[in-house]
């Protein structure tokens, strides 16, 4: 291998992007950022390293395995590189915007690394960008989220994207509610978890029965919620399904054309949720858009988020010519480049007169020259 080969080859999970990609990657960050300004969320920028502790207090400690550490040679305190900014968010309204007004709207943007990545998601470094919602706990404030959601991908121009509710926090009530082991809870969320009717079956009556009512649940949200009815549930779980159904009837009168399924036991991905949570999908799109739900600060306030994955929404959004770029002739004045650029054009100026000015645009990748005649288009 030579030393250019060996330069270029980075470990698994990690990539150069490159453009236009990189290009691409900024302009839907820009979008959806507007699109959370535009509803009156605040811009946020937590650091992309800070003491392990921070970030492993509370729900973090479910992120723990996932963190890459080093060592700070100032303090010498062992720091961890975020593997998620929404605890990062969490610890700024808990501290530094502790006295700020709730409900307290914030966004943020930035990338996150880790350890290992996912089968659906084997990078190991991307690009988060979402939003906190801190201090409502109202079925109202998690409608707000998933509509805030389904209008950054509207503005995205995504298409045949839906939004999977889920309780992660239902069947660890169920159980408590029935008097269950907790080892046996365990076993049983995660069978219901990987739909795995034999395990389910195998538990005693009643908690089999329930939990195979719920795995048949499962499906869009109308037929679903039909099906949890029918389910005599304790009075905590019970709870927990009327407080889905609030926020259902919100969103259908708000979005009836959402497209809403429900999965009850699903809880992977939701390590620090302690509520309703969801999350997004895109048809023939590998991944998750996005994903978020309800949780606890670690002063015990409520809070409910979400965050979109800009590497798979890169897969979902309508791809566009890159027809913008406009090669500007050696001389062009810069009077003129400057009014070009005004009218949203990507000038490309010549460094040397040119022999044949169409072929010099399109050696470097322009949808455009400017010639004599005005703009021309390459064909």
């Amino acid at each position: 291998m030579n030393d250019y080969s060996e330069k270029g080859l980075l470990p698994a999970g990690l990539a150069d992007m490159l453009p236009p990609a990189a290009a691409r990657e900024a302009r839907i960050n820009r979008t959806l950022m507007d699109v959370f300004a535009g509803n009156g969320y605040l811009q946020v920028k937590p650091p992309l390293i800070e003491f392990e502790e921070h970030l492993l207090e509370g729900s973090g400690a479910a992120l723990a395995s996932k963190m890459f550490r080093v060592m700070d040679p100032v303090s010498h305190r062992m720091m961890g590189i975020r593997t998620d900014i929404t605890l990062q968010i969490a610890r700024v309204a808990t501290t530094r915007m502790k006295q700020d007004p709730r409900p307290l709207r914030l966004s943020y943007s930035g990338q996150v690394l880790r350890v290992y990545g996912s089968q659906l998601r084997p990078e190991r470094q991307f690009a988060q960008t979402g939003v906190e919602l801190i201090g409502p706990s109202e079925a109202s404030a998690d409608a707000e989220l998933i509509l805030l959601a389904a209008e950054a991908l509207g503005a995205l121009e995504v298409e045949n994207f839906s939004i999977d509710l889920t309780l992660p926090t239902l069947v660890p009530t169920l159980c408590k509610e029935l008097g269950i082991d907790p080892e046996i809870a365990v076993s049983a969320r995660e069978a219901l978890d990987h739909k795995d009717a034999v395990a389910l079956e195998s538990y005693k009556a009643p908690l089999n029965e329930i939990l195979i009512k719920l795995l048949k649940a499962a499906g869009p949200a109308d037929s679903a919620i039909e099906a949890l009815e029918d389910i005599s549930l304790p009075e905590a779980a019970t709870a927990q399904i009327e407080a889905l159904k609030n926020v259902v009837a919100q969103l259908q009168q708000s979005a009836p054309d959402l497209t809403l399924t429900i999965d009850p036991g699903e809880f992977r991905g939701f390590e620090y949720q302690s509520g309703l949570s969801f999350t997004v999908f895109a048809r023939g799109v590998r991944g998750e858009l996005g994903r978020g739900g309800r949780y606890c600060l670690m002063d015990g306030e409520s809070a409910s988020g979400f965050t979109l994955f800009l590497d798979s929404l890169m897969r979902a959004v309508p791809r566009r010519p890159a027809d913008d770029r406009l090669y500007l002739p050696f001389g062009t004045s810069l009077d003129q480049g400057y009014a070009l650029r005004q009218e949203g054009w990507k000038t490309v100026a010549g460094l040397a007169p040119e022999v044949d000015i169409e072929a010099e645009a399109r050696r470097l990748n322009c949808g455009q020259f400017l010639g004599p005649d005005g703009i021309t288009k390459l064909s």
